[in-house]
C-alpha cells in the first residue's frame, strides 16, 4: 500500500492488490497505448488526463471504463486488465480502480465529447508536458505508471 497527499491535499492510499478498501469502487481510469503513445482525453478545466469517469446506475467497473474511454476519447478499448484501485479521502471518500487496456479502433471521426477528444502523448511528453492536468502529476500517478512499465511488453506496445 502507498500513501500520499495528492495536490489538492487530500491523502490517498493506493493499492496493487485487489479488494484493499472496504468501500466498493464507483470511478474508473484507464492507462491505454498505441504505437508508442499514450490515450489521454483534455478535460476543459482540468487538462490532459487519462480517461475515466464514474459509473451508471446499473454499470459493472469494466462496463464503465468502456463507456466512459468512448465518450471522451471516441476510442474502442479491449483485452483491459485489472491494475490498481485507489481511495481518496476526501470529505466523501470514494475509491477508484484502474485499468490497463489496448487500443481496439480509433474512429478519427469528431462526434460529440465530453471532452476536447482524444491527444496522444510519448512517454517523454507523458511526463514533460505543461498541460497536465493535477491528477497526472501527484505520487500516485508516478507510482501507476511505473507498475504499468513493469507487467510488461503486453500493454507498452
Amino acid at each position: 500500500m502507498i500513501s500520499f497527499e495528492d495536490l489538492n491535499g487530500y491523502q490517498v492510499q493506493l493499492s496493487f492488490q485487489q479488494g484493499s478498501f472496504s468501500i466498493a469502487s464507483k470511478h474508473v481510469l484507464v492507462l491505454a497505448k498505441h504505437n508508442g503513445k499514450w490515450l489521454l482525453t483534455k478535460h476543459p478545466q482540468r487538462g490532459l488526463e487519462f480517461p475515466g469517469g464514474k459509473l451508471e446506475n446499473g454499470e459493472t467497473l469494466v462496463e464503465a471504463v468502456i463507456r466512459e474511454t468512448k465518450e471522451e476519447t471516441n476510442v474502442d478499448i479491449v483485452e483491459l486488465e485489472w491494475l490498481a484501485e485507489y481511495m481518496v479521502l476526501d470529505n466523501i471518500p470514494f475509491c477508484k480502480t484502474v485499468y490497463i487496456a489496448k487500443v481496439g479502433y480509433i474512429n478519427k471521426e469528431r462526434t460529440s465529447f465530453e471532452t476536447d477528444g482524444a491527444f496522444w502523448l510519448s512517454s517523454e511528453e507523458l511526463t514533460h508536458s505543461d498541460y497536465l492536468s493535477f491528477h497526472m502529476k501527484d505520487d500516485g500517478m508516478k507510482a501507476i505508471l511505473k507498475k504499468v512499465i513493469e507487467v510488461g511488453n503486453k500493454w507498452n506496445n
